[in-house]
């Protein structure tokens, strides 16, 4: 067998155990699955100085807590990226995570993405980092 075929054979075989692996075990007792999302906001500006806590706390106000009302957790956070030209940048930003039981990433992106989109339209950022996770939560 060439080079070629050896690697659509394990490929195959991947696929093959992929298929036959058990699904993920349930949530222990006490508790549901969920989706934690966590969305990353820069605090620097292009063409100014910094967001404000108080700017924050207004978006954060108005905007964040009716999109979830039932809960959310914010946090301080230090941030760092490479420009293309090699250049490390760092910024304070806001780390939002909210946890939605019953729901999957795709419903969670859902919700969050008209926060992202407002963020990025009141203080004119490019995008906002967010991460979604399978999680077992209990209250």
């Amino acid at each position: 067998m060439g080079a070629e075929g050896a690697r659509v054979a394990a490929a195959g075989l991947v696929a093959l155990a992929a298929a036959c692996a058990p699904p993920a075990p349930p949530c222990p007792e006490g508790t549901t699955q969920a989706t934690v999302a966590e969305a990353y906001f820069g605090q620097s500006r292009r063409d100014g100085p910094a967001i404000t806590e108080g700017e924050w706390r207004d978006f954060l106000a108005g905007t964040v807590t009716p999109a979830f009302p039932d809960g959310l957790t914010a946090l301080d956070g230090r941030g760092q990226w490479r420009r293309p030209d090699g250049t490390i940048l760092a910024e304070a930003s806001k780390v939002l995570v909210v946890v939605m039981p019953g729901a999957d990433a795709a419903a969670a992106r859902a919700r969050l993405r008209p926060v992202e989109e407002a963020w990025k339209a009141r203080f004119r950022h490019q995008s906002v980092l967010t991460v979604y996770r399978a999680a077992c939560v209990g209250f």
